[in-house]
């Protein structure tokens, strides 16, 4: 079942439910949910297609980049005031979580999306004082990195933007559907990686 939030002046169905503030929660059966999602904007008109798809499984693909696509692009504009990209603030929270420092293939291991270049990704970091990088002792050509103060401090400034940000995007979701849709995910990579 769908509910559709109207006013209640706009509200035409014996089972409507009236609810606190005045506002009108609709039952949607079949045809009006229907009508309802072909109203939404869907990955074809936003990519501007003259065709169809071909497959449910090539919109369901496409769909799910586009929707990764944009949400890295607002992660970007969110994390920009702060001078940092999606990969950097990957790596902060990386080696916040490791209890010790970390060699540069462990960091690369671990990310979110792969950054082709993580030396040079770590270079720039260094530089920002957000981390630090020293020879490992017992094997010389390893280099093991670790965070720094400043580096923890700006994810504290950065924690509440995110929780806000995350909050906004589920909101309306429920704990149900979220872990569906972690679950879905989990079987697309795992599909991909096949």
């Amino acid at each position: 079942m769908v509910l559709l939030r109207l006013s209640p002046t706009n509200a035409f169905s014996t089972t409507a439910h009236v609810l606190k503030g005045g506002l009108v929660y609709i039952p949607l059966d079949r045809i009006r949910c229907n009508e309802y999602c072909q109203s939404m904007a869907r990955l074809a008109d936003e990519i501007k297609m003259t065709k169809p798809f071909s497959l449910m499984e090539e919109e369901a693909s496409l769909s799910v980049v586009r929707t990764a696509d944009v949400m890295s692009q607002r992660m970007a504009e969110l994390l920009k005031p702060f001078e940092v990209s999606s990969s950097q603030y990957n790596v902060l929270r990386i080696l916040r979580g490791a209890k010790e420092p970390m060699a540069c293939g462990q960091i690369a291991e671990r990310m979110v999306s792969r950054d082709p270049d993580i030396t040079r990704l770590l270079d720039r970091m260094e530089m920002r004082g957000l981390i630090s990088r020293a020879r490992a002792e017992d094997d010389r050509r390893v280099v093991k990195t670790q965070i720094t103060a400043k580096g923890l401090s700006l994810l504290d400034d950065l924690q509440p933007v995110i929780v806000e940000y995350h909050r906004r995007q589920f909101a309306g979701f429920g704990e149900k559907k979220l872990k569906q849709l972690v679950e879905w995910m989990d079987q697309i990579r795992a599909t991909a990686e096949m």
